[in-house]
Protein backbone atom coordinates (compact mmCIF):
# COMPACT_ATOMS: atom_id res chain seq x y z
CA UNK A 1 0.00 0.00 0.00
CA UNK A 2 0.82 3.22 -0.93
CA UNK A 3 2.41 6.18 1.75
CA UNK A 4 -0.05 8.01 0.38
CA UNK A 5 -3.16 6.31 0.50
CA UNK A 6 -1.72 4.70 4.38
CA UNK A 7 -2.10 9.00 5.24
CA UNK A 8 -5.25 9.05 3.66
CA UNK A 9 -6.86 6.03 5.10
CA UNK A 10 -5.44 7.46 8.77
CA UNK A 11 -6.89 11.15 8.15
CA UNK A 12 -10.27 9.82 7.34
CA UNK A 13 -10.29 6.79 10.68
CA UNK A 14 -8.84 10.22 12.25
CA UNK A 15 -11.69 12.88 11.08
CA UNK A 16 -14.38 10.32 12.01
CA UNK A 17 -13.56 9.69 15.40
CA UNK A 18 -13.02 13.74 15.86
CA UNK A 19 -16.71 14.12 13.87
CA UNK A 20 -18.61 11.25 16.24
CA UNK A 21 -16.39 13.08 19.23
CA UNK A 22 -17.62 16.62 18.51
CA UNK A 23 -20.98 14.93 17.73
CA UNK A 24 -21.52 12.98 21.45
CA UNK A 25 -19.99 16.24 23.78
CA UNK A 26 -21.50 19.11 21.63
CA UNK A 27 -25.36 19.65 22.40
CA UNK A 28 -25.54 22.13 18.79
CA UNK A 29 -23.69 19.96 16.74
CA UNK A 30 -26.16 16.99 15.24
CA UNK A 31 -24.57 14.72 12.95
CA UNK A 32 -27.28 12.30 11.34
CA UNK A 33 -25.52 8.64 12.30
CA UNK A 34 -26.83 6.41 9.83
CA UNK A 35 -23.46 4.37 8.98
CA UNK A 36 -23.66 5.67 5.34
CA UNK A 37 -24.49 9.38 5.60
CA UNK A 38 -21.63 9.50 8.37
CA UNK A 39 -18.98 8.06 5.59
CA UNK A 40 -20.32 10.42 3.52
CA UNK A 41 -19.93 13.55 5.46
CA UNK A 42 -16.41 12.20 6.95
CA UNK A 43 -15.12 11.61 3.51
CA UNK A 44 -16.28 15.56 2.58
CA UNK A 45 -14.66 16.80 5.96
CA UNK A 46 -11.15 15.03 4.79
CA UNK A 47 -11.39 15.95 1.52
CA UNK A 48 -12.31 19.96 2.54
CA UNK A 49 -9.21 19.22 5.14
CA UNK A 50 -6.85 17.83 2.33
CA UNK A 51 -7.49 20.20 -0.45
CA UNK A 52 -9.22 23.59 1.41
CA UNK A 53 -7.14 23.51 4.53
CA UNK A 54 -3.84 24.53 2.92
CA UNK A 55 -5.09 27.41 0.83
CA UNK A 56 -7.11 28.90 3.75
CA UNK A 57 -3.44 28.39 5.78
CA UNK A 58 -1.53 30.00 3.34
CA UNK A 59 -4.59 32.81 2.92
CA UNK A 60 -4.62 33.54 6.69
CA UNK A 61 -1.07 32.85 7.95
CA UNK A 62 -0.32 36.65 8.58
CA UNK A 63 -3.20 36.06 11.30
CA UNK A 64 -1.78 32.47 12.44
CA UNK A 65 1.74 34.14 13.28
CA UNK A 66 -0.06 37.22 14.56
CA UNK A 67 -1.79 34.93 16.97
CA UNK A 68 1.03 32.35 17.62
CA UNK A 69 -0.86 29.48 16.28
CA UNK A 70 -4.48 30.46 17.56
CA UNK A 71 -5.45 31.32 14.28
CA UNK A 72 -5.23 28.23 13.02
CA UNK A 73 -8.42 27.02 14.97
CA UNK A 74 -10.30 30.09 12.32
CA UNK A 75 -8.99 27.63 9.81
CA UNK A 76 -10.95 24.67 11.23
CA UNK A 77 -14.07 26.41 11.89
CA UNK A 78 -14.13 28.07 8.35
CA UNK A 79 -13.78 24.18 7.17
CA UNK A 80 -16.28 22.83 9.89
CA UNK A 81 -18.53 25.30 8.40
CA UNK A 82 -18.17 24.75 5.02
CA UNK A 83 -19.04 20.91 5.96
CA UNK A 84 -22.33 22.54 7.52
CA UNK A 85 -22.98 24.15 4.12
CA UNK A 86 -21.91 21.08 1.60
CA UNK A 87 -23.58 18.44 3.83
CA UNK A 88 -27.45 17.98 5.04
CA UNK A 89 -26.19 15.52 7.59
CA UNK A 90 -24.16 18.16 9.68
CA UNK A 91 -26.47 20.70 11.11
CA UNK A 92 -24.03 23.76 13.83
CA UNK A 93 -26.75 25.41 15.93
CA UNK A 94 -24.84 29.00 16.79
CA UNK A 95 -21.09 30.20 16.82
CA UNK A 96 -20.63 28.52 20.81
CA UNK A 97 -21.72 24.98 19.21
CA UNK A 98 -18.72 26.02 16.39
CA UNK A 99 -16.26 27.12 18.08
CA UNK A 100 -16.95 24.23 20.83
CA UNK A 101 -16.75 21.53 18.00
CA UNK A 102 -13.56 23.22 16.27
CA UNK A 103 -11.99 23.34 19.82
CA UNK A 104 -12.69 19.32 20.16
CA UNK A 105 -11.93 18.72 16.41
CA UNK A 106 -8.41 20.33 16.48
CA UNK A 107 -7.64 18.42 19.86
CA UNK A 108 -8.34 15.03 18.91
CA UNK A 109 -6.32 15.71 15.66
CA UNK A 110 -3.76 16.56 17.48
CA UNK A 111 -3.65 13.76 19.92
CA UNK A 112 -4.16 11.12 16.98
CA UNK A 113 -1.76 12.95 14.92
CA UNK A 114 1.22 12.27 17.68
CA UNK A 115 0.06 9.08 18.17
CA UNK A 116 0.22 8.16 14.56
CA UNK A 117 3.50 9.45 13.62
CA UNK A 118 6.66 7.56 13.80
CA UNK A 119 9.49 7.90 15.63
Amino acid sequence: MSKLFKRIVILFISNLITLLAADYFINGLEIVKIPGQIIVVTAIFTALNIFIKPILKIILSPIIIITLGLGILLVNAVILKTLDFLSNSVMINGIESLFYATLIISGVNIIITVLTKKS
